[in-house]
């Protein structure tokens, strides 16, 4: 329970973490940004445009780490932002700038930070840029990467792929095979000289690293941390006909441990036409089971991703590989085996359907040909307020009174472990939701406030369950100790079940639901948990300590489990042939403790339902009874209620 306190304790003393949640917007106000689109080729945006908009933005919101926000159309052709708080000039920037995605060659790969960079670039360049990237990322990086996406072609092309390859491995490459020979051995030459020396005065192709990595170039490679948070930012890229560094991301957004050099761009993210992820399609049509991510070029885009996949696939690893670069970071960068001249790619590798929905997203995003400017930015005002939270806290509290006062009635003594419970319950979601609130950018909404109110109800009636599983144990005999026992294990499976239902219905109600009802879900869902942490981890070990105590053990008046107002019969038997008979020696008014009189079964006459005696041991008790009267009348006669002795002659009962 002390963890999460411990953390966000941590965190006021390193970070800007603070002991209360952060409010989201409709308790707190923040800023309101509306964009209007505008488009790079002059057509009006249309609905599909602004519903695509909406989803970058709100990917891009989400991932810089703030939650709750509100992202609508405005008239069908302004969006309209609103974000809890204040919003930093970083979140603003990320909200308002246009997508980008071009396509560039790799020509070094290497890990995300550089073990050794040398002091001066200069004094030894070929260790950057040919004995470095040649060496590790054809063993490490390209290691893995060889499970990431490779593009082929489209299942659907296949055939047409295979007998359009042969025209241009035949007559496009009489250019290219004459040319990769050239620029490939003067990768392997630059390794003796510096590149500055043998750099050739024109490039032969996009592809040439001996010309577009520069000492200046290999600098900002070697000097490039890809770990710290500051280069995984991405929104700018570099001049399209220059070589780029630039940092490899995850579908996350976090850092995928590899650097890059590239080339200058080749293919624009505008000529792609669509992007999608699904399971591949095998040869035979059946569907496999492996995910992969389809891409689609333009006309235009499908020549030139020809041209450079056929150049590519000459060459050798890292230059092999395209990257995809969105925003100037490299959301990917498969391989090439083959010439792929129809313009439909399909990119394979280690994907999920998360991941490659991810990927699809993005090129998607990236070939958006829109821009966003910025109409007005400003202020807005809670649209419930501190007033409404107060109320919704009101609501609480009333709430969790009634049960305590429920609970002390129905269980006396036993009841304060139902509000220590609570207690212990609503500490560790507090500090639970201050930690997502420092860590994830978690906001509280009204919603939220809404489905922590509903859980105390949830969390109580846990605790119910369980102290009636116990009093049922114990009215059928059984000493507080076994009552504990059993009614755990009757109660858990009960608890269990319940708090099932709850956690499912909060996990379907977050992903269908969209704005504040998922805050709603979302405490529920937390609650929920949290409610089986403290009955397994606090509850039940408690109650298995009170039942050890003389208070309860004995069955105080006071305690909730007093046998009488419990209905637990005055006889029952114990085993062995034995019955006890249970009575109350009160010693004074409201105080006494319980005490059994253990009698054989045969002698006490019991005919009763309530005895507690099995059907057999009754028939058997009733016998022995009818025998004893038979042989002796007067010895087993009923007694006066009042002296104890045999009734007078003639009087009646």
């Amino acid at each position: 329970m002390l963890l999460p306190f411990i953390a966000v304790f941590i965190g006021t003393k390193t970070s800007d973490a603070t002991w209360t949640p952060k409010l989201a917007l409709d308790l707190e106000g923040g800023t309101q940004i509306i964009l209007t689109p505008v488009t790079t080729d002059g057509r009006q945006p249309t609905s599909e445009d602004i519903t695509q908009a909406i989803n970058v933005i709100r990917q891009r919101v989400d991932g810089s780490g703030v939650a709750e926000a509100e992202i609508s159309s405005q008239g069908g052709s302004n969006i309209v932002v609103a974000i809890p708080g204040k919003a930093s000039e970083e979140t603003i920037a990320a909200v308002s700038r246009s997508s980008h995605m071009e396509f560039r060659p790799v020509l070094v790969e290497d890990y995300a930070i550089t073990a050794q960079p040398s002091a001066d670039p200069s004094a030894d360049p070929s260790a950057g840029p040919s004995a470095d990237p040649s060496a590790e990322p054809t063993s490490a990086p390209t290691a893995g990467e060889s499970a990431e996406p490779s593009p082929t072609q489209s299942s659907d092309t296949t055939a047409d792929a295979t007998d359009d390859e042969s025209a241009p491995a035949t007559a496009e490459p009489t250019e290219q095979p004459t040319e990769r020979p050239t620029a490939q051995p003067s990768d392997a030459a630059s390794q003796e000289p510096s590149p500055a020396a043998t750099a050739p005065s024109e490039p032969t192709s996009a592809s040439d690293k001996a010309y577009w990595v520069t000492d200046e170039v290999q600098a900002q490679f070697d000097a490039l941390d890809c770990t710290d948070p500051a280069n995984l930012a991405g929104g700018v890229s570099g001049d399209p006909d220059k070589a780029f560094v630039a940092c490899g991301v995850d579908s996350d957004g976090n850092s995928s441990m590899l650097k890059y050099i590239l080339g200058p761009v080749e293919i624009d993210g505008s000529e792609i036409s669509s992007a999608g992820s699904g399971l591949e399609t095998l040869a035979n049509g059946a569907i496999g089971s492996r995910w992969i991510v389809n891409m689609e070029f333009t006309s235009k885009g499908a020549k030139e991703f020809s041209d450079v996949t056929t150049r590519l696939a000459s060459l050798t690893t890292p230059q092999n590989q395209f990257a995809m670069v969105l925003d100037g970071l490299v959301i990917s960068a498969p391989s090439v085996d083959k010439t792929i001249p129809n313009g439909k790619a399909q990119i394979s590798g280690s994907f999920n359907q998360t991941t490659a929905a991810s990927l699809a997203n993005r090129l998607s995003f990236g070939s958006l040909p829109l821009n966003f400017e910025v109409q007005s930015e400003q202020q807005i005002s809670a649209t419930l307020g501190t007033e409404q939270l107060q109320k919704g806290l009101l609501a609480g509290v009333i709430g969790l009174l009634l049960v305590v006062v429920y609970s002390l009635i129905q269980y006396r003594a036993l009841g304060l472990l139902t509000v220590a419970s609570l207690i212990v319950a609503a500490t560790l979601t507090f500090g639970v939701i201050a930690l997502l609130s420092w860590t994830q950018g978690y906001r509280l909404s009204l919603p939220g406030v809404a489905g922590l109110i509903v859980a105390i109800g949830i969390t109580a009636d846990s605790f119910i369950v369980y102290f009636e599983r116990i009093r049922d144990e114990l009215r059928e005999g059984r000493t507080l100790g076994a009552a504990v026992e059993r009614g755990w294990a009757r109660a858990r499976r009960t608890i269990l079940a319940s708090d099932a239902v709850n956690l499912i219905a909060a996990i379907v109600l977050y992903f269908l639901a969209v704005g504040g009802v998922r805050g709603f879900a979302f405490t529920l869902g937390l609650t929920t948990v949290i409610d089986v942490i403290v009955v397994f981890l606090f509850t039940h070990p408690v109650m298995e300590l009170i039942a050890k105590t003389r208070f309860f053990n004995e069955g105080h008046a006071a305690s909730g489990l007093d046998p009488r107002r419990l209905g637990v019969p005055g006889t029952r038997y114990v085993g062995r042939g034995k019955v006890a008979m249970g009575r109350r020696e009160d010693t004074e008014p409201g105080e006494g403790s319980l005490t059994a009189e253990v009698r054989t079964p045969v002698a006490s006459g019991v005919g009763g339902r309530g005895d507690g005696l099995t059907i057999a041991q009754r028939k058997a008790a009733e016998r022995a009874a009818q025998q004893r009267l038979a042989q002796d009348p007067v010895a087993d006669a009923p007694t006066d209620d009042a002296t104890g002795d045999a009734p007078a002659e003639g009087s009646e009962r």
